[in-house]
């Protein structure tokens, strides 16, 4: 009987501990519950407001000029650039949210891997930002080569490539450059971006030593009677 009274004891007692610690940590949970509905609140509007922002510099514009923008269009692929930038402040701000929620719940382990996306999604904003002004200025840089070529008499065929090259370079090496934002294969980004410079440089020798060897052998012998 004294058995059964101390296994009854010890029961409640543990039952009344438990009630007091769910007690005590319902306001707790009522703070996390009011911080996740203000900051769910707060991304919205700050979504909206970057999406704004973004539209008032008119590089969606710009950017749905492009070739490859038009193609992915074609294929039901719409790009917006306002439209990703909003999306990334957003989630910004839920990740942000979910960073105070998770401290007043004492959740440790997932507070710390919150604070490792939350260091992240900047590197993703500035990533994005380096892709899309890539992209403006390689559209700008074909137009004005294009244009250049034309006004130099330049065959069409000759200017476009011309052209088409110079974008291209610019988009390669911005892309490049976001990946190395992002620190995705930061190594392999390393040796490509060798690699091309390499091979854009042999590619100019080949160029000028096999189709203009006859002015390089007039040039230099020029050089050698002066």
């Amino acid at each position: 009987m004294n058995y059964f009274e101390s296994w009854n004891e010890a029961v409640v007692a543990s039952l009344q501990n438990m009630w007091a610690k769910i007690v005590a940590y319902i306001p707790e949970l009522l703070g996390a519950l009011l911080v996740l509905i203000i900051g769910l609140i707060i991304a919205h509007g700050l979504s909206k407001l970057a999406q704004k922002l973004v539209e008032l510099t008119k590089v969606d514009g710009v950017i749905s000029k492009l070739d490859a923008t038009k193609k992915l269009k074609d294929a039901g692929v719409k790009v917006s650039v306002s439209a990703l930038i909003a999306w990334i402040v957003k989630w910004f701000a839920i990740v942000v949210t979910l960073i105070a929620v998770v401290d007043i719940l004492r959740l440790e382990q997932i507070n710390l891997f919150l604070n490792d996306v939350a260091r992240y999604i900047p590197n993703v904003i500035v990533a994005v930002v380096i892709l899309a002004i890539g992209l403006v200025v390689g559209q700008f840089v074909h137009d004005v080569v294009e244009k250049s070529a034309k006004t130099a008499h330049v065959t069409k065929h000759t200017a476009d490539t011309l052209a088409t090259m110079a974008k291209w370079a610019i988009v390669i090496f911005t892309f490049m450059a976001s990946l190395a934002q992002l620190n995705v294969a930061t190594s392999l980004i390393e040796i490509l971006f060798t690699g091309l410079v390499a091979m854009l440089a042999l590619a100019l020798g080949l160029a000028f030593g096999l189709g203009g060897k006859e002015h390089a052998s007039k040039w230099l012998a020029k050089t050698m009677k002066k």
